[in-house]
């Protein structure tokens, strides 16, 4: 296995003239790098605005017929007060629902049986 080494001797080493020129094309490059981010940062803001602006413009009934249905069901809950004030439920109440018990009394003639 042969291992060549490359090394740069006084007459292969860069130029002035060629660092200089790879100076500014690197400059170049990062001028355009940064135009076009700014160019694909301006079309995305564009972009997101007109399509927000579409959605609420869209939603506009949507959010009436919402808004309403808000003050509906406020409206609904008061009344829900006011007509059970006073009451007292008695009970056991597991997640939402009332569980009644009833004691049934058994006659010992239907036990025996």
């Amino acid at each position: 296995m042969q291992i060549k080494q490359i090394s740069y001797t006084s007459s292969h080493r860069p130029s002035l003239l060629r660092k200089v020129v790879t100076l500014i094309g690197m400059v170049a490059l990062g001028i355009v790098a940064l135009m076009f981010s700014a160019v694909l940062l301006a079309v995305i803001l564009v972009v997101v605005v007109f399509g927000g602006t579409y959605l609420w413009w869209k939603t506009r009934a949507v959010r009436k017929m919402m808004r309403e249905m808000q003050s509906h069901a406020a409206r609904n809950a008061q009344a829900e007060n006011d007509a059970f004030r006073g009451e007292v439920f008695e009970g056991e109440v597991i997640e939402g629902e009332v569980i009644e018990v009833v004691a049934v009394r058994v006659q010992e003639s239907e036990v025996r049986r």
